[in-house]
């Protein structure tokens, strides 16, 4: 999409629409109606679970899942928190989008069965496009508005494994990259990830950072299963984010999960490894570990052709391990391995 029909699309109205009232006290379980006309329903809407629990004035803080519908950490932690919060227990708003591109969700895949989109490349959206964008320019242009505060929670979805992190990514203005990073190191994952390197404008953390929010991320698990020590540190790390924005009181806070973040980075594409050839891919390194440039990476073999000798891979540079594919068979370009340094500030 050019800038010019980027901007047409961001002021353009929504047509998603919703019952639920962003200004009214209390807690709100409702839907975000997206109309969606099919054989079977002729005047259908797709129905987005969103939760809203307002408590009198203070900051807003938007938290989303389900970008990815097979990512399942962050829905079901903020399904539990959506639960177990009360509204007399908090100052001010909490937006809780647990499975953002509801088709995706349903169907436990990265992207939406309708459209084959992908939310967290579809931002900042289009309203009259397909579900997904419409989905994306709703959250663009009506939710992170509202926000002062955002968490888009992630995982590894099917294809890769993550050790669990939390997330921040920089952007250009210095006083909002230091107040993400208080925000992150608050969040007290056992590691905190700076993104220096955006591989994708059309993120959803990079469309929050243009709309001026305190944005986080993180990936909490991975491999298409539920992780359950992910849940446990989303638990206990939204709570000490909503501490920290002053929407809970600090006594609510539930503490760092393993001691303070190691604070590490993403900066180059060089921390990135990719499938030569198509064929089986066999790690040479695990999770956690240590590797130097030049290293070895991993070997595609060739099943279909025994003689071939293995095509090998090997590390641009140094780093740890956080990352790793989960499926053995890939294809030319798919990412394998993708490494973290400690933060340099």
């Amino acid at each position: 999409m050019s800038a010019t029909a980027s901007a047409t699309a961001s002021a353009t109205p929504s047509r998603i629409w919703t019952r639920v009232d962003y200004e009214k006290d209390g807690k709100q379980n409702g839907w975000l109606q997206l109309p969606h006309s099919v054989t079977r329903s002729a005047y259908g809407n797709i129905a987005i679970p969103i939760s809203v629990i307002r408590n009198g004035s203070g900051p807003t803080a938007f938290l989303m899942a389900g970008n990815h519908g097979d990512e399942y950490e962050g829905q079901i932690a903020l399904c539990r928190l959506v639960r177990e919060l009360d509204p007399g227990e908090i100052s001010g708003r909490i937006i809780a989008l647990p499975a953002a591109n509801l088709p995706a969700a349903m169907a436990g895949t990265r992207v939406s069965p309708i459209d084959q989109g992908n939310l967290n490349r579809a931002f900042p959206g289009d309203p009259d496009g397909s579900p997904t964008f419409a989905i994306a320019h709703y959250i663009d242009t009506i939710l992170y508005p509202m926000a002062d505060i955002h968490h888009d929670l992630h995982a590894g979805g099917s294809s890769l494994q993550y050790l669990p992190f939390a997330s921040m990514r920089q952007g250009k203005d210095a006083d909002l990259n230091r107040r993400a990073l208080a925000a992150l190191k608050a969040f007290g994952a056992p590691i905190g990830l700076v993104w220096a390197y955006s591989p994708d404008p059309r993120l959803s953390s990079v469309a929050a950072v243009n709309r001026g929010l305190v944005g986080l991320g993180g990936e909490f698990g991975g491999g298409g299963s539920v992780s359950s020590t992910g849940i446990r540190i989303i638990g206990r790390g939204l709570r000490n984010l909503l501490a920290h924005a002053g929407i809970l009181d600090t006594a609510e806070a539930a503490g760092d999960f393993a001691g303070p973040s190691r604070l590490m980075e993403v900066k180059s594409r060089d921390y990135y490894v990719y499938a030569p050839e198509p064929g089986l891919f066999e790690p040479a390194v695990e999770l956690g570990d240590n590797v130097r440039r030049g290293d070895l990476c991993g070997e595609v073999h060739f099943v279909d052709n025994p003689a071939r000798p293995p095509e090998r891979c090997h590390f641009d540079g140094d780093g740890m391990v956080i990352c790793k594919r989960h499926y053995g068979r890939v294809e030319r370009g798919d990412c394998v391995v993708h490494l973290a340094t400690d933060y340099a500030g």
